[in-house]
């Protein structure tokens, strides 16, 4: 795995990844609604509300998995979780990544240190896969971060979703934990 540059080792110095607390989630839900509102890697058209958000966390901690901020000088520069890959049982011991970055911080190895951890939680938790859905085929960020981390492409869905007038792809990226 490649490691970051100098200049993200630095940006880095200063970012603490931690558990997300209730009070991390305006800011969380902020960065979310960023992306639903104005990108292509979320497939939601309409933002949710803070107390939607803290509901989406409750459900993510209620399975045993994490949920984590980056928080960079105080502030919340990125969150990630992981949550079931599906709901039917024989898919248990896979879980799917999400990676969210606040705006103008994408490049700094942010996303990077959060997937990186969110791997390393679900690998002590005994997941064997983990699987990233990636909204938008052109989301090449994203699937740098993914592949620099181990995942493959294991896949494109071509036109699965339709979002600001134009179809949407998926790019299906997986990792083995173990």
């Amino acid at each position: 795995m490649p490691s970051p540059t100098q200049a993200q080792a630095q940006a880095l110095a200063s970012i603490e990844i931690l558990d997300a607390e209730a009070h991390h989630m305006p800011s969380v839900q902020a960065i979310y609604s960023r992306y639903v509102l104005h990108d292509l890697c979320s497939f939601e058209e309409e933002a949710p509300s803070v107390d939607e958000m803290q509901a989406r966390r409750a459900d993510v901690l209620a399975r045993g998995l994490p949920y984590l901020v980056a928080v960079k000088d105080g502030e919340v520069a990125g969150y990630a979780y992981a949550g079931p890959y599906r709901s039917r049982s024989a898919y248990r011991h896979t879980v799917e990544d999400s990676i969210y970055v606040a705006e103008g911080l994408q490049g700094h190895g942010i996303g990077r240190a959060l997937l990186q951890e969110l791997i390393r939680r679900c690998t002590g938790s005994g997941f064997t896969q983990m699987v990233a859905v990636i909204g938008n085929s052109a989301n090449a960020g994203s699937q740098r971060v993914h592949q620099g981390l181990g995942f493959e492409t294991v896949g494109v869905l071509r036109n699965v979703g339709f979002k600001f007038g134009q179809w949407v792809d998926t790019v299906l990226m997986q990792r083995a934990l173990r």
